[in-house]
């Protein structure tokens, strides 16, 4: 199992989310954040001075998905996260070693697998 992490543009959630869902990938945790990279931020005036924002708002996307679908998913929010612009934002996967359904009390890669959705949030 791998967790995928997308850091991306707020208006490129739906089209993300769109893109997930046409894999079967539903399972999705979605958190505002704030970050910088090479944007760099901008600058605004407030009261007077000039002041230097340097975080940006932006989205986290998660979801953790079986091994086998993880190239398919990378590309698939690649593709809909694009713009063409700095500040699309970043994608890392990391391996997960064990995922527990809590209801059921489940483990393993089968909490992740299931007949029409291969992601889990939490």
């Amino acid at each position: 199992m791998k967790k995928i992490e997308a850091i991306i543009r707020a208006e490129r959630l739906q089209a993300v989310q769109d893109a997930l869902d046409e894999l079967g990938v539903s399972g999705l945790t979605v958190t505002e954040v704030m970050g910088c990279g090479r944007q760099k931020g901008y600058t605004e005036q407030y009261r007077g001075s000039r002041v230097n924002i340097s975080l940006l708002p932006k989205l986290k996307v998660e979801s953790v998905v079986s091994t086998d679908v993880v190239d398919k998913t990378v590309d698939a929010i690649v593709a809909a996260a694009y713009t063409g612009e700095t500040g699309d934002g970043r994608v890392f996967v990391w391996d997960v070693e064990q995922a527990v359904r809590i209801r059921t009390g489940e483990r393993g890669e089968d909490t992740v697998r299931h007949e029409a959705r291969v992601g889990w949030g939490y």
